[in-house]
């Protein structure tokens, strides 16, 4: 029977959904690591998991273990990725700690395939979890300014009602009383909407990229390390990555490949050495696109949220400073 989840884990779960991706896979990782450690004492592989079954989703992986032998592990683990991440905030789909599991499903399913050890495996597996989480924080660090701005200026048109406000006009009197208030608020509304939506897009497309970069050329070393050829070992990690649902680039473990091939060294070192080029890589281009995002919001705060401003704000103030000036006449 699967051990009830301890204050711990039951905390880990909130800082899983409320913290950064970055803490999750750093999270993960450490799992990871405990079981590699595990596996390399003997412990059999279901009764590893359930060992862990304390930490996040492992004590419903244990159980799958159980129930469907070694093969149920990597089927749990993938299932357990393809999960909706975040789906109280409208985010649908997996996000970077969904890719971990599912990565780490992939890596299961080719050290299996390929008669590699599990143990090495998972602790290389670990290590390029913790690359992922330095590339998570980089882009989240990059992110940070960009996102902030964001936020702010899509309240301008809020604060120009309380300025108004401080200054003993009756904006919002005018707003909700006058034929001119009206179009202020739907021609206001109209932007606001339309600059959230701007802004909301340039944000998702700077936060996109690889989600794991490497993994492939990091699989097919692990393959390898199983004593198969390389084409087989090309097939299992491409079929590995298709049975969990990752994308199957294997444009640069080919490259990489034919250079072994070719000059006679270890293929294995290039292809890890090109896994962690292409982490870092990930990393400098979140920062070029926080760069380029920074530049970019400039377009929504120009056409779409400073004349929202002068709508629901300044226009409406102006209307009241010219109606009280009028009456006194």
């Amino acid at each position: 029977m699967t051990a009830r989840p301890s204050e711990e884990a039951r905390g880990l779960r909130g800082r899983r959904r409320s913290s950064a991706g970055d803490v999750a896979l750093a999270e993960v990782a450490a799992l990871v690591h405990r079981l590699a450690v595990l596996l390399a004492a003997g412990v059999a592989p279901a009764a590893a998991w359930r060992h862990l079954a304390r930490a996040p989703d492992a004590g419903a992986i244990a159980d799958a273990a159980a129930r469907a032998g070694p093969g149920g592990i990597a089927v749990a683990l993938a299932a357990v990725g393809r999960r909706p991440a975040g789906t109280r905030r409208g985010r649908a789909g997996p996000g970077p700690l969904g890719a971990a599991w599912t990565g780490l499903a992939a890596a299961w399913t080719v050290s299996v395939a390929a008669g590699a050890p599990l143990a090495p495996t998972l602790r290389g597996y670990a290590e390029l979890l913790r690359g992922f989480a330095a590339a998570e924080r980089g882009a989240r660090v990059a992110l940070a300014g960009p996102r902030a701005t964001a936020r702010l200026v899509l309240v301008l048109p809020v604060v120009a009602l309380a300025f108004g406000a401080l200054l003993g006009q009756d904006v919002l009197g005018v707003l909700v009383g006058t034929p001119l208030g009206w179009a202020c608020v739907a021609i206001g509304g109209a932007l606001m909407l339309a600059g959230r939506a701007w802004t909301g897009r340039l944000l998702r497309a700077a936060a996109g990229g690889d989600r794991l970069p490497g993994l492939v050329e990091e699989l097919t070393a692990v393959a390898m390390g199983g004593g198969v050829s390389v084409p087989r070992a090309v097939e299992i990690v491409s079929v590995a990555l298709e049975r969990c649902g990752l994308p199957v680039d294997a444009a640069g473990s080919t490259t990489i490949l034919e250079l072994a091939a070719a000059s006679g060294a270890p293929a294995a070192e290039l292809l890890r050495a090109e896994a962690e080029e292409r982490r870092r890589t990930a990393i400098a281009e979140a920062a070029e696109r926080a760069e380029r995002l920074s530049v970019a919001l400039l377009l929504p705060l120009g056409i779409c949220v400073l004349p929202a401003f002068v709508a629901v704000g300044v226009v409406p103030m102006m209307a009241g400073i010219v109606g009280t000036t009028l009456a006194a006449v």
